[in-house]
């Protein structure tokens, strides 16, 4: 899909909110809608939370940043219309608000995927940076790995001791 400057983007979908080990960081992991590739994004803890409570319909009883931003939108008839992780420099990656009548403000993709999945907006990679930051898992793939770590949550250490 073209956007409005005539550059090639890709819609995405939020897999959801990893933690990497052993760092501990924790990594939102997004994938190419209609396609095999994925791409993480190093994010921090408070925006991994906010993501995963959006994905989960966490209601909390005081309006968090990223529900504050919709209502705020909302309030002034300015919805987001999509977001955009439009580039990645030096190991940054960056994203783009989009507003009617072209309208746009920069963002840390974290903040700006809260925020989309907070407003049902349309999330979206530059093709440039999913060439350089995506990876490719086709689907047989996923499959054997999803069943591997399903073998891996029913099995508990005492499965691998010998008998006398």
């Amino acid at each position: 899909m073209n956007e409005p400057d005539g550059t090639a983007a890709t819609e995405l979908t939020v897999v959801g909110v990893r933690v990497e080990l052993p760092s501990q960081q924790p990594i939102v992991l997004l994938k190419e809608a209609g396609g095999d590739r994925y791409l993480p994004i190093w994010i921090g803890a408070v925006e991994a939370t906010a993501i995963a409570f959006a994905q989960q319909g966490v209601v909390t009883q005081r309006p968090m940043t990223h529900d504050l931003l919709k209502d705020l939108l909302e309030a002034l008839d300015r919805p987001l219309q999509s977001v955009t992780i439009s580039d990645l420099r030096d190991g940054v990656f960056y994203a783009e608000l989009a507003f009617d009548g072209g309208v746009t403000v920069s963002a840390r993709p974290s903040d700006a995927i809260a925020l989309a999945m907070r407003t049902g907006a349309v999330i979206r990679g530059e093709e440039a940076v999913l060439a350089e930051a995506g990876i490719a898992i086709p689907d047989e793939q996923e499959d054997e790995v999803e069943k591997f770590r399903e073998f891996l949550d029913t099995i508990s250490p005492e499965d691998f001791e010998k008998d006398g």
